[in-house]
């Protein structure tokens, strides 16, 4: 007969064998399916861009994921600039240019010194998308925003028209953590409120940012207010600590002033 031991023994083999080959089989999956993932990220980052330069309805229209990368391919060129001069950054691809990851950097990021969007940190680099017609015309120029809402950070693509005034759309594509409470902050994907933000303009003629989130029918009504979300007023007072934040000085301040002056043609 086998002692207690013995058994014990033999059953901690077994165990110990069993989490072995499944951490095996875990990580072998892990590094197997990353390169799938990552893939699929850009393709729905892609997607949500030309959404933005309303080149895809994502809600109503079916394209397949070739036909997502050729028209990205043909339509789209994304660009890194330094947030610190507002000049394009030559030698990075900003298709695989990942901010989130640059901002967990200390060596290329910092902190900001007036963090209304509560982003924590912030790469030294960025992102713009320059969209072009089949006749290589810009017509589209959008900037990555994100902030905290509610319940998570919102990530959200604002386009613009060339003049870097006019808003074209706004759309906001993810959110980091629990996500915002559907019906209430999630209306921020809702088509109709969307669609309150286009043609409003960001500026004043001063050159102030002037655009509001208010729940002011007199200002909202105006072409520098959109309607808050009813019912969600800390999300939209993110949408708004987003705008003020990503437009002003430690966010893209100098590539739109820059591109103002010509910048971008």
């Amino acid at each position: 007969m086998a002692s207690n031991k013995d058994s014990f023994g033999r059953t901690l083999f077994v165990v110990v064998g069993l989490c072995l080959i499944c951490s095996i089989f875990v990580s072998t999956a892990a590094v197997v399916l990353k390169p799938i993932q990552q893939e699929n990220k850009l393709l729905d980052r892609q997607k949500y861009i030309l959404e933005a330069a309303n080149l895809l309805n994502v809600k109503s229209e079916a394209m397949s994921k070739q036909q997502i990368l050729t028209t990205y391919d043909k339509y789209v060129q994304a660009k890194v600039i330094s947030l610190a001069t507002g000049d394009f950054v030559e030698g990075i691809d900003g298709n695989n240019f990942d901010m989130d990851k640059a901002a967990r950097d200390p060596n290329k990021s910092f902190v900001p010194e007036k963090d209304i969007a509560s982003v924590k940190r912030v790469a030294n680099d960025a992102v713009v998308y320059l969209v072009h017609d089949e006749a290589g015309t810009l017509k589209t120029v959008i900037l990555p925003i994100k902030g905290y809402g509610l319940w998570s950070t919102m990530y959200a693509f604002l386009a613009l028209e060339p003049d870097m005034n006019t808003i074209q759309n706004l759309v906001y594509y993810d959110f980091s953590g629990s996500g915002e409470t559907p019906g209430l902050g999630g209306e921020v994907q809702n088509p109709k409120w969307i669609a309150k933000w286009h043609g409003k303009k960001l500026f004043n003629n001063k050159g102030e940012l002037a655009i509001q989130v208010t729940k002011n029918p007199a200002i909202a009504q105006t072409e520098y207010g959109v309607d808050a979300l009813s019912g969600a007023t800390l999300t939209s007072n993110g949408v708004q600590h987003s705008l003020e934040f990503w437009l002003g000085k430690e966010g893209f301040e100098k590539f739109i002033d820059k591109a103002r002056d010509g910048g971008l043609s």
